[in-house]
């Protein structure tokens, strides 16, 4: 999401505008799950950069390089998988920790999956729209000289948005599908103790794996086979 920076400063108005804005802007990087809550949240790059140069400086992936995030363990289509991964478009690698649509499916499986992938993409759009109707200040330009200040503004509206989503959530009733078999997905303990010393091979080694091709074509395609066989007869009719 772009928020229009209205008091940048002169000399910093080329490297904060993209040319589809056309205005100054700061991007905010954002997971967000199905019930709209902001999990990841990363504020203040400037508006000139798309989203592979967000990525790149993101801390997105830190705590699973550093070994402190939980292990994931799931099964789709009969095979084991212990990387988690978030929808993403088109733009994003072809990462095991990313799941994208299928562009131009031709085939009628390839045209499900695309269909129920984009649609839950559509979760995090939905978040932006439910942040910016909330606060109407992340809605109109910033106008802090500031930019620390503008990025203080940004994170204390997400912390106030999840503090609202957590306030709701025992109103709200949402169907959370674990491929709907006991125990195919859960989170495990940390790989590693917090704050021991970091080997820099285990870095390597786990950001091969976040950034592994092969799965991420292997999961695709075990994906594209799950939905089916889930929602072939309501996508007939």
């Amino acid at each position: 999401m772009h928020w229009r920076w209205e008091k940048c400063p002169l000399a910093w108005r080329g490297q904060f505008t993209r040319g589809d804005y056309g205005v100054p802007t700061m991007i905010l990087e954002a997971v967000a799950s199905q019930d709209l809550r902001i999990w990841h949240a990363f504020f203040g790059v400037a508006g000139s950069n798309n989203d592979l140069n967000v990525l790149n400086q993101s801390p997105l992936f830190f705590d699973a390089l550093k070994g402190e995030a939980p292990q994931v363990q799931f099964s789709v289509n009969g095979n084991e998988y212990t990387t988690g991964y978030y929808l993403a478009d088109g733009i994003y690698p072809e990462w095991a920790a990313f799941m994208k649509t299928i562009p131009l499916p031709q085939i009628e499986k390839h045209k499900l999956f695309a269909q129920k992938q984009e649609g839950a993409r559509k979760d995090v759009e939905r978040a932006f729209g439910v942040l910016q109707f909330r606060f109407t200040i992340v809605r109109r330009p910033a106008r802090l000289w500031k930019r620390k200040s503008v990025g203080r503004i940004m994170r204390a509206c997400v912390i106030l948005h999840n503090m609202i989503i957590e306030d709701e959530r025992e109103q709200a009733k949402i169907h959370i599908d674990l491929n709907e078999i006991p125990g195919a997905s859960f989170a495990l303990p940390p790989e590693v103790n917090v704050g021991g010393n970091l080997c820099f091979a285990d870095v390597l080694r786990r950001k091969a794996t976040i950034r592994a091709r092969p799965q991420h074509a292997q999961l695709k395609s075990d994906l594209v086979e799950h939905i089916w066989h889930k929602f072939q007869n309501s996508h007939h009719n």
